[in-house]
């Protein structure tokens, strides 16, 4: 092949500009044609990459790179799992180099949870590319720091992953770096608005590829495509696949870190931040359910029973895309208590939120409501009662030392439509929510709601969600917690959850103590006899139960 005196893009040597004549042998319209059709064979005889050691050297894939080429090269959507420096970003780069070197009008986006972090995965392709032969290579367009355009007409973006970072464009293919660092409501919209354009298309590809951090979207996505709900084909990699990694390499990375990091960057666990309120190991036990119905932020995963009783909380937000709107329906009718619907929105304005509530609340039974009235929420507490005449509303009233008692009305005094969630309305809700939920009283299988709990975490004395992180369900099932242990919830589902938790904790006890119980050997009659041992707790030998009506 010659080139013209004048082939340099800009004067760079190691770049070809567009428009310039090449003469083609036998020997390289053959080579040409087997990178064409080969992606592997491409890249390990022409990418190179820079390796730390030795410099700028061929990429010689690990035979996880080769599935990862060949499953993304085969298929429209796929999402891998792989933990830290695997080599994930590098494999991605070499297969994005191949698409647009071998076909012509492609547009590929880049995006990563940072602008930087995407840059420098272009930065490595233009590296690659730049020592490829200038046969191989197409003419330049443009190169710069965010972006170049091939004379074959393809083009390469890099931006962060925003709702805007590549809206209005047409794109062939996106790769989504480390997307579960993307933060949550960015993440949503972004697939909210970008997905439809990509998925409308018959030969797009969408690849996301990075390590899990807590129960995100990235969770979600994952965790469908390994049961098969959505259409990606899910690449999992073990740290041990990565050569140089063993277990004399796991305890020197442990030793050098945290059980807990190594977890989650090289087993690539879900786990939630520290601190939640929840127990990490029971989160991790949450398996989400797909809504029976689904429409404008209500998810509904139970119909109204007919007999049943249900228990409305919501948390009031403003409606600017900052905090949600929300709330939860309870089915309370029997234990353990389930999730019947969930609402979620953050462009509701409160106006309007008091109709959804009374609608869903309605459907339910004429469920009991129990809304939290800090801020604006006593707005929405009041139109419901007043213009929407809704009769199940939950009051609360002052008394005393014993703070807010729940009550369904109270004459005179200082009753309140709804509740404020003060210091001691949240510390008790939070202490017996997490008691109900870690004994199993009750089933959460709302995506959302988990993703919340994984970052709900302890803050000084009390509990918020994680910064970048909302907890508006979480609260609802915090205020949750408080009622359920007021009389006036006892009474409305006959049912008493703290008698019951300790009984069965008092069962177990009893189960534990059981070889030190006492020896009936026939001859002496205990039916009716009654011991007081040394604390002065009556019991009864032949039952080795303690009976708390004595």
């Amino acid at each position: 092949m010659k080139l013209d005196d004048n082939s340099a893009y800009l004067g760079n040597p190691l770049l070809k500009r567009a428009n310039v004549a090449v003469e083609w042998t036998e020997e390289t319209i053959s080579e040409y044609q087997r990178c064409m059709e080969d992606p592997l064979y491409f890249v390990e005889t022409y990418i190179k990459i820079v390796s730390l050691d030795e410099g700028v050297v061929p990429f010689k894939l690990f035979p996880f790179q080769k599935d990862i080429v060949g499953t993304i090269h085969n298929n429209r959507f796929t999402i891998c799992k792989l933990p830290r420096q695997s080599g994930k970003t590098t494999t991605l780069v070499a297969y994005i180099l191949h698409y647009v070197l071998f076909n012509n009008n492609i547009n590929v986006a880049i995006l990563a949870n940072k602008a930087a972090t995407a840059r420098d995965i272009l930065a490595r392709l233009q590296l690659a590319y730049e020592h490829l032969p200038k046969w191989l290579q197409q003419g330049v367009l443009s190169w710069n720091k965010g972006s170049l355009e091939l004379e074959n007409g393809s083009r390469i973006v890099a931006s962060a992953t925003s709702s805007s970072a590549v809206r209005g464009g047409s794109y062939n293919m996106i790769f989504l770096d480390e997307f579960a660092f993307v933060p949550q409501n960015i993440a949503e919209d972004f697939f909210s608005s970008v997905y439809p354009t990509i998925s409308s298309g018959k030969s797009t590809k969408v690849v996301i590829i990075s390590t899990p951090n807590g129960m995100n979207l990235f969770y979600k996505l994952w965790s469908d495509a390994e049961n098969q709900i959505n259409s990606y084909v899910p690449i999992e990699v073990h740290w041990s696949e990565v050569p140089g990694r063993d277990e004399k390499w796991k305890k020197e990375t442990i030793a050098n870190t945290s059980a807990e990091q190594f977890s989650r960057e090289f087993e690539c666990n879900f786990l939630g931040s520290t601190n939640t309120l929840i127990h990490a190991t029971k989160i991790r036990t949450m398996a989400y359910q797909m809504p029976i119905k689904s429409n404008a932020g209500l998810d509904v995963y139970e119909n109204p029973n007919p007999e049943g009783t249900y228990f409305l909380v919501a948390d009031v937000a403003r409606g600017t895309q900052n905090d949600y709107s929300a709330f939860i329906v309870f089915d309370v009718t029997t234990v353990p208590y389930k999730i019947a619907a969930k609402y979620r929105n953050n462009e509701i304005k409160p106006m309007l939120f008091p109709n959804v509530i009374h609608e869903v609340a309605k459907g339910y039974n004429k469920a009991y409501v129990l809304i939290e009235v800090n801020d604006i929420g006593d707005q929405v507490a009041h139109a419901l009662q007043f213009d929407l005449e809704y009769d199940n509303m939950m009051m609360a009233a002052m008394r005393g030392r014993a703070g807010q008692i729940l009550g369904g009305g109270f004459s005179g005094g200082k009753a309140q439509l709804g509740v404020k969630t003060s210091k001691a309305v949240k510390a008790t809700g939070c202490s017996n929510i997490k008691q109900i939920i870690e004994s199993d009283k009750l089933i959460v299988q709302d995506y959302d709601l988990i993703n919340e709990f994984s970052t709900f975490i302890l803050k000084g004395s009390s509990y918020e969600a994680e910064e970048g992180h909302t907890d508006d369900l979480a609260m609802c099932c915090v205020l949750f917690g408080w009622a359920v242990q007021q009389t006036y919830f006892k009474e409305l589902t006959d049912d008493d959850i703290r008698a019951r938790l300790f009984l069965e904790q008092q069962h177990q006890m009893e189960q534990d103590m059981s070889p030190f119980g006492f020896i009936i050997d026939g001859l002496t009659d205990y039916d009716n006899e009654i011991i007081v041992d040394e604390y002065g707790t009556k019991w009864n030998p032949v039952v080795r139960s303690y009976d708390t009506d004595w």
